[in-house]
């Protein structure tokens, strides 16, 4: 029960967010944003959903195998069910179907990779830097 709780709590959660450079995405203008640097700059929206364990496997696993620095990658954090207004953006204005968890990649203006579910973790990010 033990390891069922390390990777299930909400604790765990708090500790994977401080590991990495997250960026909040809690702000439909920020998408904008992200279109523009998306050309100097890959761009990755990680979609979470805070009460699913899946999408907290998922994601305690993409934050195990993340080997990036803030200079070759911008990552936004957006928790879909506190913001769903900006996750329903993101689907409209990316043209992806929405997904949980979800991994979008950006880069020159277009998303050129997504991901969902255990796929997240099967996507090389090196090919977008």
């Amino acid at each position: 029960m033990g390891l069922f709780n390390k990777l299930f709590s909400g604790s765990s959660e708090e500790k994977v967010e401080k590991i990495l450079p997250w960026i909040a995405l809690n702000d439909i203008k920020q998408l904008d944003e992200i279109l523009v640097k998306s050309k100097t700059k890959t761009q990755l929206i990680f979609k979470h959903s805070t009460r699913c364990g899946i999408s907290r496997m998922v994601m305690n696993q993409f934050v195990g195998n993340y080997n990036f620095n803030e200079e070759q990658l911008d990552l936004y954090y957006l928790d879909l069910l506190n913001y769903r207004d900006v996750s329903n953006e993101v689907g409209y204005k990316f043209q992806v179907m929405h997904e949980s968890p979800q991994l979008l990649v950006l880069k020159n203006g277009v998303v050129v990779a997504h991901a969902n579910h255990g796929a997240i973790n099967d996507i090389d990010l090196n090919r977008f830097i």
